[in-house]
């Protein structure tokens, strides 16, 4: 059987029963639990139900994520710019620029091959923007080639632009006797009367008739190959290797102004007008050559004459006369 405790009451002077006191401790307890229960229950709801809570690091972190959003947006913007103005130039360069040169245009699938195998950028996945970043290094990735490939035409296009310049002051294109010495085309490239035999062969020149001693000018850059007397009916001659296939011949000199692997440029002196070897009176008889074969040289007078005068000249050499050769 338990004790029974009492105290004295100092203010009613009597004893009193002392509790249980476990009894109790465990009622303050299980108070406790209710009580901690029911406000971290509410902590709980009001903590979903208000804003998110962010630390100031975290504040800023969102700026920076924010900023670079806005870079990217950017970056694409100026990467349509430079997809624009690229797309311009190889438009120039393949319609415009290779037509001139001569060149094959680039295709448009070499222009915009991708990168294909290996994933280039899977260490750029898995994350919250990743779709944006890929999407823009590769941008990046095939503007690069395009630049490259645009870059490697425009050096191609330089040298043929160079070799164009130097085709265009290497062909014969003027006349080797100046208008203001000329006294007549006196027989031009194609079937005429020979004037020793009297009759018709082909003539594979044209005679400019000037005065004894009119200077004779080169019709294009190149270097001299013969100044002789060597060939046969030719006379006293120079031959001019322009290159490209080009050589151009000058017969019937007086005397030579250059001599043999001498460097020429169009409009030099290289001779004088004469009568020398098979010839009828002073005259220049003047022929081109192609790859070895003669061709009209009526067509490479466009360096120095008027189309009036190139029409004159073309209306004599098309009579069929007497060649002075």
């Amino acid at each position: 059987m338990a004790k029974v405790k009492y105290y004295y009451d100092e203010e009613t002077l009597s004893y009193k029963k002392i509790g249980n006191r476990k009894r109790k401790k465990f009622g303050i307890t299980v108070l406790f639990i209710v009580g901690a229960f029911l406000a971290g229950f509410i902590l709980l709801v009001v903590y979903l139900n208000i804003p998110y809570l962010v630390t100031p690091r975290e504040k800023a972190l969102q700026r920076e994520l924010q900023n670079t959003k806005i870079q990217y947006d950017v970056l694409d913007k100026k990467m349509d710019q430079v997809e624009t103005v690229l797309a311009d130039i190889e438009d120039r360069d393949n319609n415009i620029y290779r037509v001139y040169f001569e060149a094959n245009p680039i295709p448009q699938a070499q222009r915009k091959a991708g990168f294909g195998g290996v994933n280039r950028y899977k260490d750029l996945e898995g994350y919250d923007n990743s779709e944006m970043i890929v999407e823009s290094n590769r941008r990046l990735d095939i503007l690069t080639k395009e630049l490259v490939v645009q870059s490697k035409s425009l050096d191609e296009i330089a040298l043929l632009a160079t070799e164009k310049e130097k085709l265009l002051v290497a062909i014969p294109a003027i006349q080797p006797v100046a208008n203001k010495d000329l006294k007549r085309v006196a027989s031009g490239y194609g079937l005429r009367t020979d004037p020793f035999t009297k009759e018709r062969k082909m003539h594979w020149g044209m005679d400019f008739s000037a005065p004894r001693g009119t200077p004779i000018y080169a019709t294009g850059n190149g270097t001299v190959t013969r100044a002789d007397d060597n060939s046969s009916g030719y006379g006293n001659h120079v031959r001019i290797d322009h290159g490209y296939g080009y050589t151009s011949l000058y017969g019937h000199m007086y005397k030579f102004n250059v001599r043999r692997g001498q460097k020429v440029n169009r409009g030099d002196l290289i001779g004088f007008v004469g009568s020398t070897g098979r010839s009828e009176g002073p005259h220049v008889h003047y022929e081109i050559y192609k790859d070895g074969e003669r061709i009209n040289p009526i067509n490479f007078y466009y360096g120095n004459l008027t189309p009036e005068e190139f029409n004159v000249i073309l209306k004599r050499a098309q009579m069929e006369n007497q060649s002075l050769d």
